[in-house]
């Protein structure tokens, strides 16, 4: 089974400008997902998606078909991006918190909605960096656990436990809202 981005990628590094239009309208969607997943933040992870592609178009001229996936690389440089932001924001100590736009349901969805989609996203940032990293990759960026274990660099057990983990978590931080 092939590439299926692979001859994309030839025709991106080719300087094909329609080329560079379909391959960010293929994963931009995935990469601000998962970059808003890990960081909280759409503004941070709208600024990791530029400098993910921005790395794309100086790998494209050098790419190597059958080394890896360019899907898994692609999401693993999204990810380091992350971890490098997640990284600075532990240095640094802000004496007010940043202004955020709110990213939950409208208003007309109920205040009830609202709230428990800011529980599930304050328990997802809660958890440790890799079993969170292990859950955005399997149940929001719908990726399989080789792949998945693939992009972490670790074996498909230690993906399943790391979900296993980051999945008990969720469940006890989240358990007052089965109702």
């Amino acid at each position: 089974m092939g590439d299926p981005d692979e001859a994309l990628l030839t025709r991106v590094a080719a300087g094909d400008p329609a080329a560079v239009r379909a391959l960010v309208a293929r994963k931009l969607p995935r990469l601000l997902s998962l970059a808003g997943r890990m960081l909280g933040d759409a503004s941070a992870a709208e600024d990791v998606a530029q400098e993910a592609f921005l790395r794309v178009w100086k790998q494209a001229p050098r790419w190597r078909p059958g080394a890896a996936r360019f899907d898994t690389w692609l999401h693993r440089v999204a990810l380091n991006l992350c971890y490098d932001r997640l990284r600075r924001r532990r240095e640094v100590a802000h004496a007010e918190p940043p202004d955020q736009i709110d990213e939950g349901p409208g208003p007309d969805r109920g205040l009830l909605a609202l709230e428990t989609g800011r529980r599930v996203s304050a328990a997802l940032q809660a958890l440790p960096d890799r079993q969170r990293e292990a859950i955005v990759l399997c149940h929001y960026q719908d990726l399989g656990n080789i792949e998945a274990a693939k992009i972490m660099g670790v074996s498909v057990e230690a993906l399943e436990s790391l979900l296993g983990r980051g999945r008990r978590a969720l469940r006890t931080a989240l358990a007052d809202l089965k109702g």
